[in-house]
């Protein structure tokens, strides 16, 4: 590792035996389930991804490999719904959901939905966890901006990022009908519905970048010159050099709206990337600014860089290593080295996934001489210069982070989310030890523990609420049901679609 942040998150990715052993019998005593986002402090996942694998092997040796089970997953903010109810599909009694409030809220929706309301779903904390982009939908302007939209186009659809309050998807969906999506799935999305509604106007919110970049790979296919068979055969059967034209001019963006984090890929971070690192691939989340999204939408069109979610850059990465170790097994080359250069732009906790996968795939192809590097691009808005008289220190600076005793700026520098890591090892431990309390209580409602325990639950905030004389739990989940049909049909619901031609 080269850096003091980079140093930081390296020594946890082999983490403490006993800190391993300790939450496995804890989470095995309280049988709990784990679902965590990618973006985890560093240390926890370390713990997590190292219990899991024990779970995965303990669960092998019983039921055989291709039954093995793990109650610990770490995922992108939808996944981990899916992965919640399997685990209570294999027995869990309570689930930790390690992510922020929308998350949590999201994972016991899905719960319900799957006929596993009654299992709890906690918070590492009983503190509010925010997230600046979930709330910048829960303003005043968002509604407007949507009431403006429905009012002035016959056939509007409000495409909603997953990563929002139910509160917002039901508001929203009382206003103009709401379908969510993911970073993965929001091209895909909108293709189809234009596809389906050739005339659609598309609310898109509440993240800025995202929609704009959406607007950006769409003009940079066009700019390109792809043919209609081109776009017919790489991005959407129905679709050709016309359609997409509409779709792209059709598309209406919230324009105030963004994640604190990847806000720092701005226009200095580019420029160092392109002087230090033009020779690396290039990745970037959706929702990062447009000069970074650009160099990784560039190369992308030619193999050497990803634009999408959490899971298409880790896919990515996988990738190209499991492809550069089958090369160089098959030549043979003796011990020549060969590294591969990852430019992370999204947020640094992905990098614990990062390095299991590509350790997996080097230690099951027996191949020493590939090497990946992981590079986190810094912002100097969030390096502290050292004071010192020595005129010849002036340059000298610390990058905030773990190692330089600050934490991390909400400007950049070590692209770590403030609010993600109020999740964290201790915590986790202590709510299981909570369960496993509360069971020795014989399940006392009154107790303090459990009184305790309420706290961490997720927000309350639509329980008994109704919006127009509908549910608003039922109103929230229509636009999460309607993306669920649409991964599964591969076509927009027709409940939906009757609902925008209304």
């Amino acid at each position: 590792p080269q850096g003091p942040f980079a140093e930081a998150q390296a020594q946890f990715l082999t983490p403490d035996e006993e800190s391993v052993l300790a939450l496995s019998k804890t989470l095995d005593e309280a049988n709990m389930g784990v679902v965590a986002h990618y973006y985890m402090d560093v240390e926890l996942q370390g713990v997590l991804t190292a219990v899991q694998k024990q779970q995965l092997k303990n669960s092998s040796s019983t039921n055989g490999s291709d039954s093995a089970i793990s109650r610990i997953a770490i995922a992108d903010s939808l996944a981990m719904g899916d992965h919640a109810v399997k685990m209570c599909q294999d027995g869990a009694t309570s689930i930790a959901c390690l992510g922020v409030d929308f998350m949590s809220e999201s994972v016991a929706t899905i719960l319900t939905r799957n006929g596993f309301g009654h299992i709890p779903v906690y918070r590492a904390t009983s503190r509010s966890i925010g997230c600046s982009l979930a709330e910048s939908a829960e303003q005043e302007s968002y509604r407007a901006w949507l009431q403006k939209g429905m009012a002035e186009n016959d056939n509007a659809l409000h495409v909603v990022y997953i990563n929002t309050s139910l509160e917002t998807k039901a508001v929203s969906n009382s206003i103009v009908p709401t379908i969510t999506c993911t970073s993965s799935n929001v091209m895909s999305t909108i293709l189809q519905a234009s596809v389906e509604v050739p005339d659609v106007k598309i609310l898109y919110g509440p993240d800025t970048y995202m929609g704009d970049n959406l607007v950006t790979m769409l003009t940079s296919i066009l700019d390109a010159g792809w043919d209609d068979d081109k776009i017919a055969s790489d991005l959407h059967p129905k679709h050709n050099r016309e359609s997409l034209k509409t779709l792209r001019d059709n598309i209406d963006v919230f324009p105030h709206g963004n994640c604190v984090v990847h806000h720092m890929f701005g226009n200095e971070v580019v420029n160092t990337v392109k002087r230090n690192y033009d020779d690396a691939y290039v990745t970037a989340h959706l929702e990062v600014p447009g000069e970074m999204f650009e160099i990784a939408m560039e190369k992308s069109l030619d193999g050497s860089g990803v634009v999408g979610s959490t899971s298409d850059i880790l896919k990515f990465i996988s990738a190209k290593v499991a492809e550069a170790a089958a090369e160089e097994g098959a030549n043979a080359n003796g011990e020549k080295k060969r590294r591969l250069k990852f430019v992370l732009g999204t947020e640094a906790g992905m990098v614990t996934s990062i390095v299991k996968s590509v350790q997996d795939i080097l230690e099951k192809s027996s191949c020493r001489t590939v090497e990946a590097e992981v590079v986190f691009p810094v912002s100097s808005e969030a390096v502290m210069g050292v004071d010192d008289d020595d005129s010849t220190n002036l340059d000298l600076g610390v990058v905030p982070g773990v190692a330089g005793g600050e934490g991390c700026s909400t400007a950049g520098g070590c692209a770590t989310c403030p609010f993600m890591k109020m999740n964290d090892l201790d915590a986790l431990s202590d709510i299981a030890e909570m369960v496993i309390q509360q069971k020795e209580d014989g399940n006392n409602n009154n107790s303090k523990n459990e009184m305790k325990l309420k706290s961490h639950l997720p927000p309350q905030r639509l329980h008994g609420m109704k919006i127009n004389g509908i549910d608003a739990i039922d109103l929230g989940s229509e636009p999460i049901l309607f993306m669920r049909h649409f991964m599964k049909e591969k076509a927009m619901s027709q409940s939906l679609l009757q609902k925008i031609k209304a």
